[in-house]
């Protein structure tokens, strides 16, 4: 399974606020950190506010700042905000599948992506920077 390209960067953005240190990262500085263009970094933060994971705050003095809820939020439950809950396969799409009505390959495929994410779910954000990553994060945004 491969992830979008905005679950990847969505992770990465609470993976860097967790490990901000009291500072208030704006979303360019998170852009440049990630390497990813500043417009898909502020969708990306857009939804994890609406999400109430992270604080964005406006002007000066303004910045990023994880909730506790970003903190404690499972790695599960964002894969499964930012992917959705379609199915792997488009069995229904422009030209549909001749098996439909009998194919069990769906149904499997379902159930190994929700064993995935299932997987994840244990799986917290604080979890996810303990050393080394944290450290890591930290030397990387120290460089933008």
């Amino acid at each position: 399974m491969r992830l979008l390209r905005s679950t990847d960067l969505a992770l990465r953005v609470l993976m860097r606020l967790a490990v901000s240190g009291g500072t208030t990262p704006t979303t360019r500085d998170v852009a440049a950190a990630m390497e990813v263009p500043y417009t898909h970094a502020a969708k990306v933060v857009a939804e994890l506010q609406h999400m109430a994971l992270l604080e964005a705050r406006r002007g000066r003095g303004g910045g990023l700042a994880l909730t506790e809820k970003g903190r404690t939020a499972s790695v599960g439950a964002v894969v499964r905000a930012f992917e959705g809950d379609g199915d792997v396969v488009d069995c229904e799409g422009a030209t549909p599948c001749p098996l439909n009505s009998g194919c069990r390959l769906r149904g499997a495929l379902r159930q190994a992506q929700e064993a995935f994410f299932a997987s994840l779910d244990p799986i917290t954000v604080a979890d996810i920077v303990t050393n080394p990553t944290g450290p890591l994060l930290l030397g990387i945004s120290a460089r933008v």
